[in-house]
């Protein structure tokens, strides 16, 4: 059985197995690093695992800046709305 581990062609294997997910699990709770340790310690099998059990992450919330500005957009729509029928001098 000893043989069968040392065998370079099984590291290779595992290694990019391991990097491959990693990167499935990049926008995953763990991020890429946290998958790729995972499943390259235990093995693929339990960091597929864990990867499918992980929750997406959060996504941040909107800069301040952006919303600001669609407000803006939303009241300059008011206001081109009643200029068109403001009664004309």
């Amino acid at each position: 059985m000893l043989p069968y581990l040392i065998n370079p062609w099984v590291l290779i294997v595992w290694i990019a197995a391991s990097w491959v997910i990693g990167l499935l699990g990049k926008d995953k709770r763990f991020g890429f690093f946290g998958n790729f340790l995972v499943s390259f310690l235990f093995s693929p099998l339990v960091g597929a695992i864990v990867l499918l059990a992980s929750d997406d992450r959060r996504r941040p919330p909107r800069p301040r800046a952006a919303r600001a500005s669609s407000v803006r957009s939303e009241s300059r729509q008011r206001s081109d709305r009643t200029d068109k029928y403001a009664p004309s001098p």
